[in-house]
């Protein structure tokens, strides 16, 4: 198969691995080269070049691209004509990235990387706010009766708020976060929670 594009990051970046996960399942390859700069003025990653020269940064950008580009477009996304279903899908979307992603990112500079001194306030502040983010999936798989957040197969919203939940597992969310949502965590096996 001819390459899709090329996705420039960094290894273990779970905001490409949503793309790549994507990628996989519309059965689209991707790889890396080292003009990124040339190609990509700002230096951010995730960045995306199509084999067809169109370029896009931005981990939920490239993911949402790379849903719309296969086979697996309407499940991922919602059919045409499926706007309230489509709606939603954007809703956990926009959820991993405003309410997920800002507690798991801090916490993972501060504990993990050490690139921010640590800070017990900015800690305890994206522990309660993810632990209250926890709960609003685990509400919406009803406890874990059920396998995904949105219908009945897996969508752009499972992938999205799995990300950050599956990444942050290692090292914010703890035992008593799983205890207060277990609908929410992650699994290790695709498609579903709990």
């Amino acid at each position: 198969m001819a390459p899709f594009g090329k996705i420039y990051s960094y290894p273990g970046n779970f905001r490409v691995q949503r793309a790549q996960v994507v990628a996989g399942i519309n059965g689209l390859e991707s790889t890396k080269t080292p003009d990124f700069l040339a190609k990509f003025p700002m230096g951010k990653i995730p960045a995306f070049e199509g084999a067809d020269g169109f370029y896009i940064a931005e981990g939920a950008a490239i993911a949402m691209y790379l849903a719309g580009s296969g086979p697996k477009a309407q499940q991922l996304l919602g059919a045409p004509t499926e706007l309230q279903k489509r709606a939603r899908i954007t809703e956990w979307i926009c959820f991993a990235e405003t309410e997920l992603n800002p507690q798991v990112l801090p916490a993972f500079v501060m504990c993990v990387l050490k690139y921010m001194p640590y800070s017990e306030q900015a800690y305890n502040n994206a522990a309660n706010n993810l632990e209250r983010a926890l709960k609003r999936v685990d509400k919406a798989v009803d406890g874990g009766n059920k396998k995904f957040l949105v219908g009945d197969e897996l969508t752009m919203a499972d992938i999205m708020v799995a990300g950050p939940l599956f990444f942050g597992q290692g090292f914010l969310i703890d035992q008593k976060m799983r205890e207060a949502a277990p609908g929410a965590i992650v699994s290790r096996q695709p498609g579903g929670y709990a």
